[in-house]
């Protein structure tokens, strides 16, 4: 615990609490706005006058533990940015514990962070404005093996000063701070007459920190703080690997199903296409499972449209359709391509069991040469080839399922890559042409 001894001002002679150890170098106070040198029997230095309040559900004097470390507040500091007519507002406050020095507390749009100086750091570990406006990339900087990102340049103003700090804060001025941006923290990097500082900020659990120090919060924060963490669901990680361990399975049952090679019902060959409309018989030994109807054709450099037209063993029919059957050669940049395949599939579920009459016929030809192909007169197709296999099984609706769960496990994962996205908004950084 601190030894709480006071003072009176030397300036309106007001009370006021002495909280923050042998370093204390300023008192600033928060009647009169003098500022007092501790290490000169309290002598006024200057009067800030005029300054307004900022808002922060902490005050001088408040004591709670942060990181299993009891820290009392013992200063206050309003700051502002300000930038191409946007203004951010924030509050720091000076933390003092007798056994780990000097912290700050901040409050920022209902979030609260912890910053400490990084010592002996400042020579090894820099991020310089030159680097950031020459860099082609987001200058990076490694510290205790984590990597720290490039995220702004800002120059803040104190607009308000009261109670001990171990530096003279002078309300009015300005600062530029380069800051980095990590997994869980932000480095800050700026300079103090001379000298380099670096200090490190991560985000505080809120309500316990509000908690501990008897604070009460305010409303939760609408926006996503650059330190603060991801908090995923309690199963997202494993719903994620499951999902996408049923989409491999589903795969694999896709691939199972379309290699079964059902019950060969036709296989005619070598149909001249001069003898169509042809009829041809197939059995269907039971229903519940798929048809399948293959065409093939010798079609070159051109297509054709052949039309099958099916009907049930009460010469009902079944359905009537066409497909396009087509393949084209060409040479380009001296490579010989080809395209299509000369053949099509046509899938049903017969009702009935029993034979089954295909009718087929080419109603339509084209010829197309490609560049390099030379020219004949040769029909588009000559011949068909027709088969039928009963008891097909189809993998689509398989492969449609694991569609989903591999939709389902990336958005698992889509949670964290949002507020990431978030994380990084206020950076300035823009990759130029």
């Amino acid at each position: 615990m601190t030894d709480v001894r006071s003072i009176n001002c030397t300036s309106c002679g007001a009370g006021l609490d002495v909280l923050g150890g042998g370093r204390v170098t300023t008192h600033i106070c928060g009647y009169c706005g003098a500022e007092l040198a501790t290490n000169a029997d309290y002598k006024v230095l200057r009067k800030f006058a005029d300054m307004p309040r900022p808002v922060s559900p902490f005050h001088i004097g408040m004591r709670g533990r942060i990181k299993g470390v009891e820290w009392t507040i013992i200063g206050t500091l309003g700051m502002e940015e300000r930038w191409d007519g946007q203004v951010w507002v924030w509050t720091d406050h000076m933390l003092f514990s007798p056994t780990h020095g000097y912290a700050w507390l901040t409050v920022e749009d209902g979030h609260l962070t912890f910053t400490r100086r990084l010592r002996g750091v400042g020579t090894r570990v820099w991020m310089s404005e030159r680097w950031v406006e020459t860099a082609e990339h987001p200058p990076t900087v490694k510290v205790d093996g984590k990597r720290y990102k490039y995220y702004e340049t800002s120059n803040t103003k104190v607009t308000f000063a009261e109670g001990e700090f171990n530096y003279r804060p002078e309300v009015g001025q300005t600062r530029q701070h380069i800051t980095a941006l990590g997994d869980d923290a932000m480095l800050s990097f700026s300079e103090n007459d001379g000298e380099r500082e670096v200090d490190r900020t991560e985000y505080l659990p809120q309500s316990e920190t509000f908690a501990a120090f008897g604070a009460t919060p305010p409303p939760p924060p609408a926006t996503v703080h650059p330190t603060q963490p991801y908090v995923g669901g309690a199963h997202e990680g494993f719903l994620a690997r499951a999902s996408f361990g049923f989409a491999a399975l589903s795969v694999v049952l896709s691939l199972w199903f379309w290699l079964q090679p059902g019950e060969r019902a036709l296989d005619v060959r070598n149909i001249a296409v001069a003898s169509l409309p042809q009829e041809f018989t197939f059995d269907v030994p039971r229903t519940g499972q798929l048809t399948r109807i293959r065409i093939n054709s010798d079609v070159r450099d051109g297509w054709a449209f052949v039309e099958a037209y099916v009907t049930d063993p009460e010469d009902r029919p079944v359905f009537e359709t066409g497909r396009t059957v087509e393949r084209y050669r060409g040479v380009s940049e001296g490579e010989r391509w080809t395209e299509g395949s000369g053949g099509s599939t046509i899938r049903f579920r017969p009702e009935l069991a029993g034979p089954h009459t295909i009718e087929l016929a080419v109603s339509e030809t084209g010829k197309w040469f490609g560049s390099g192909i030379r020219r004949d007169n040769r029909a588009a197709i000559g011949q068909v080839g027709l088969t039928v296999t009963n008891g097909v099984a189809s993998g689509f609706w398989t492969l449609c399922l694991a569609g989903l769960f591999v939709a389902f496990g990336l958005w698992q994962h889509a949670g964290r890559f949002l507020h990431d996205l978030r994380r990084w908004s206020g950076t300035d950084w823009t990759d130029e042409d």
